[in-house]
């Protein structure tokens, strides 16, 4: 199978298309020929060696999937060939098959287009299980999402407005917050300024109930004085760095909780378990039209280089997807 593979670390134009072995799966897994994956940031730091994939995993880039069943183990039961997938992977998503256990896996709604699936997996599971299933953002509080404009921070919009809570987005990009006020963010605020001031007078002084943290260090002082009493502050992403000073005391007084979270590293029983809920919870929305992937741009993995140097640009608004049929486009 052909695949974009890293031959050294670097920049974008170190990828290569290289034809690489076929997975093989085993007994409780299944293979899947891939339609569309997403870009991620993670990817941006794989290919630069400081993100390696965990012990076990393909070390071909790619966290996510979309695409129909090939092949299945003898011991699969839910699945079968010409069943349309999607999931988050560890590695792999880059090339034209992966192997996945078969609990892992996530129906794709009925005429969903693969490139729309493809966008879904990374961002929709990585909001819903930090907001949701870790800080339990209930309808009536504020949710505070740092980098609005990002896959993670598009869904995140969609999914705590189909919840019933009130979202506030802080980008350094105007068009952004044009653009995630078009599509249900209730407020919108330069992340260029002291937003901390901004978010208490859009919450009548109190502070939000929840922080998606997409940023990182430069925020960590501010969202702690911009955290309601009780509040839950989960980091996500550290684009801005990983490192800062914090005042315990304000923690304290506000008996809030600072915590972390990645998908990645998980195991497959906990990688099931949300796939699980996910299917149950999230994937109706995308049926019933609450919930849909904004995509920016769509790629063909030729154009792989193309892709990681507009996300690394931080062009885009929503999601980049790499497609392996004639759906790809390029540019924004």
């Amino acid at each position: 199978m052909r695949a974009v593979v890293i031959p050294e670390f670097g920049g974008p134009e170190v990828f290569r298309l290289a034809s690489v072995p076929d997975p093989e799966p085993s007994r409780r897994e299944m293979l899947v020929r891939v339609h569309a994956s997403g870009v991620n940031r993670a990817d941006l730091l794989q290919r630069r060696g400081l993100y390696p994939p965990p012990p076990g995993e393909s070390e071909v880039p790619g966290l996510e999937f979309a695409g129909v069943v090939e092949e299945v183990g003898a011991g699969v039961s839910r699945w079968q060939p010409g069943d349309r997938v999607m999931g988050i992977v560890g590695g792999g998503g880059y090339a034209e098959r992966v192997v996945v256990d078969e609990r892992v896996a996530i129906g794709v709604p009925e005429g969903m287009p693969m490139s729309m699936a493809g966008a879904i997996p990374e961002v929709y599971m990585t909001a819903f299980d930090a907001v949701f299933r870790q800080a339990g953002l209930q309808r009536g509080e504020t949710l505070l999402i740092h980098a609005v404009g990002s896959g993670v921070g598009t869904a995140a919009v969609q999914l705590a407005r189909r919840a019933g809570a009130r979202t506030i987005g802080t980008s350094r990009t105007k068009s952004k917050l044009e653009e995630a006020a078009g599509m249900g963010l209730d407020v919108g605020l330069d992340g260029g300024r002291a937003w901390e001031r901004d978010v208490l007078d859009a919450t009548g002084g109190t502070g939000a109930d929840v922080i998606l943290d997409l940023v990182g260090a430069p925020y960590l002082s501010r969202n702690q004085a911009a955290i309601a009493v009780g509040g839950r502050h989960v980091v996500v992403g550290v684009p801005g760095g990983s490192r800062a000073e914090i005042d315990l005391r304000a923690l304290m007084a506000r008996r809030a909780r600072l915590f972390g979270t990645v998908l990645r590293a998980r195991g497959v029983e906990e990688k099931a378990a949300l796939a699980k809920e996910f299917s149950e919870e999230v994937v109706p929305g995308f049926v019933d039209g609450w919930l849909l992937p904004v995509i920016d741009s769509v790629f063909h993995v030729t154009e792989a280089v193309d892709a990681h140097r507009r996300m690394e640009a931080n062009l885009n608004f929503g999601k980049l997807v790499m497609v392996w049929g004639a759906e790809g486009r390029g540019g924004g």
